[in-house]
């Protein structure tokens, strides 16, 4: 079950750029803990969908998981050995574009050190850097 749009308004679109820190999405809201990127690029539907399966994996029964991105970015790519020209390539998979201090997944119901072993495994499937982030007890900000 890999993520991707239903329906876009055209299938393909530029590359565009990926400047800047995270002014959404930037606040854990929904579980105690949080998988925070520290970095820009791009994380694709199949290592969304890993991490997921991983998350399930250790939360079980008892625990919540929220994935807070979606990849709705198509990105394209040419056929090998074809020449240069005669338009863009074919849509080779959807990513999600991630700014810095994004926050990917939320997790909740899980004894801590659990989380920290999974946090260790999810850094490494990642392709850019990632924290673990607690949520704070703010009353107001």
């Amino acid at each position: 079950m890999l993520l991707q749009p239903r329906k876009t308004k055209f299938a393909k679109t530029h590359k565009g750029r990926n400047r800047g820190m995270a002014a959404k999405g930037a606040r854990i809201c929904f579980g105690s803990y949080g998988i925070k990127a520290l970095e820009n690029g791009f994380i694709t539907a199949k290592q969304i969908e890993t991490i997921r399966v991983l998350l399930n994996r250790i939360c079980g029964k008892t625990g919540n998981i929220w994935i807070r991105i979606f990849p709705d970015k198509p990105i394209t790519r040419k056929p090998l050995g074809v020449r240069m020209g005669s338009g863009k390539g074919n849509v080779e998979y959807w990513a999600a574009p991630v700014k810095p201090g994004v926050i990917l997944f939320e997790i909740d119901g899980v004894a801590e050190n659990d989380i920290v072993k999974t946090a260790n495994i999810v850094r490494d499937k990642l392709q850019i850097k990632v924290s673990l982030e607690k949520k704070r007890n703010v009353l107001y900000e």
